[in-house]
C-alpha cells in the first residue's frame, strides 16, 4: 500500500481543469439524458468521431421519450458506424424504463441510475456526478491509468478488486464540485497522462504528489493482465442476387452483432461444390457466377475479409450466385 495523501488531489486538479479542459458539446449541459448519451457513445470510440453522432442523435431524438418510442431500424441507422450495437439497444431499453417507472424524468439517485439497462458503475458515476454533483466516482481506463501512476501501483488495472479499491479511495476525497472533479480526472487521463504514449509529466498539475513521477516508474504503468487469445473461425458468405436485389437475413436477437442484417453465411470454408450443396440444403437453386469461389459482384468487395471481435476473429470467403 502506498503512503500517498490524496486529499490535495481536488485542489490540484480543479483549477487546472477549468483553465485547460477541451470544449466538448456534452460539457455544455447538465441535462442527464445528454450526458448519459455521450458516455455511452464514448465507450470504445474516439471523441472526435462521437461529436457528429452526438449532434445528429439529439437532433433526431431530443428527449428520453423520443428515444423510448424510436423504431429499431431507425435507431440502428442513427448509430450506424459506431459499432457495439448492444449499447444503443440498451439505451432504448433504459429510456423505456425511465418513461414507465419515472414518468420520463431521469432518476437522480445513484442506485436507481445503476439499475437501468446497460448502465454500469462507471456510467452511473459519470451521470450522477456530472449532472447532479453527487460525490460518486466514475472510474474508467483513463482514471485507472492516472491512479496507477499517482500511487505507483503495479496491480493489473483490469482486475475488479483494483477498480473497486480506486473507486473507494476516490469517493473519500470527492469535493462538492463533483462533476468538475470527475471530468478533471477523465481529462487528465485523456490528455496529459494519456494512453499508449509517454506521460507529459512536465505539464501535469499532480506531479508534486505523483509517486510514479517521483520514482521514475510512470512510463511503465499501468499494468494489465495478459490478453485472452482470440478464437479463430472461417465462414463462407452467400451473396445471392435476384433481379438486382440481394438476399439478407437478420441475426438473432442475442449474442454477437445481435439484430443486425447480414448476408447468409455458414461456418467453414466451402468450395464451389460444397457451397452449391449447402444452398440446396437451404432450399435454393443457384445459378453460379463465372467466378464462384471468390466472387465479385457490383458494389460488393470480391475477396476474403475479416471481422475481429474482442475474443473472436472470423475470416469470410464470399460465394456469388443468382437465384
Amino acid at each position: 500500500m502506498d503512503n500517498l495523501d490524496l486529499n490535495t488531489l481536488p485542489e490540484l486538479l480543479l483549477p487546472w481543469y477549468r483553465e485547460n479542459h477541451r470544449c466538448l458539446p456534452w460539457r455544455e449541459t447538465k441535462e442527464p439524458y445528454h450526458i448519459w448519451l455521450s458516455e455511452i457513445m464514448l465507450q470504445q470510440t474516439r471523441v472526435e468521431a462521437v461529436k457528429g453522432y452526438y449532434a445528429r442523435f439529439l437532433a433526431a431524438l431530443p428527449t428520453v421519450e423520443a428515444l423510448a418510442n424510436c423504431d429499431d431500424d431507425a435507431l440502428h441507422k442513427l448509430w450506424e458506424g459506431l459499432g457495439y450495437y448492444s449499447r444503443v439497444r440498451n439505451l432504448k431499453k433504459a429510456a423505456q424504463v425511465i418513461q414507465e417507472r419515472y414518468n420520463g424524468q431521469f432518476p437522480r439517485e445513484y442506485d436507481a441510475v445503476l439499475a437501468l439497462p446497460g448502465i454500469g458503475e462507471y456510467t452511473a458515476g459519470a451521470v450522477c456526478s456530472i449532472a447532479f454533483d453527487l460525490p460518486v466516482p466514475a472510474v474508467d481506463g483513463n482514471v485507472l491509468r492516472v491512479f496507477s501512476r499517482l500511487t505507483d501501483d503495479p496491480s493489473p488495472i483490469d482486475l475488479p478488486a483494483v477498480k473497486a479499491s480506486v473507486r473507494e479511495r476516490l469517493a473519500a476525497i470527492y469535493p462538492k464540485e463533483a462533476g468538475d472533479f470527475t471530468q478533471a480526472l477523465m481529462e487528465l487521463g485523456a490528455t496529459v497522462c494519456g494512453p499508449n504514449r509517454k506521460p507529459e509529466c512536465g505539464s501535469c498539475p499532480c506531479r508534486k504528489i505523483c509517486l510514479g513521477y517521483q520514482r521514475g516508474t510512470a512510463e511503465d504503468l499501468p499494468v494489465k493482465s495478459p490478453k485472452r487469445e482470440r478464437r479463430q473461425e472461417d465462414r463462407t458468405v452467400f451473396i445471392l442476387q435476384c433481379d438486382g436485389k440481394y438476399a439478407l437475413e437478420k441475426r438473432p436477437g442475442k449474442g454477437l452483432l445481435a439484430g443486425l442484417w447480414q448476408f447468409p453465411n455458414v461456418t467453414g470454408h466451402l468450395d464451389t461444390a460444397q457451397a452449391l450443396a449447402e444452398a440446396e440444403r437451404m432450399g435454393l437453386r443457384l445459378i453460379p457466377s463465372s467466378s464462384v469461389s471468390l466472387a465479385s459482384v457490383s458494389g460488393i468487395p470480391g475477396g476474403p475479409g475479416k471481422f475481429c471481435g474482442r475474443f473472436r476473429e472470423s475470416t469470410f470467403s464470399p460465394i456469388s450466385s443468382g437465384i
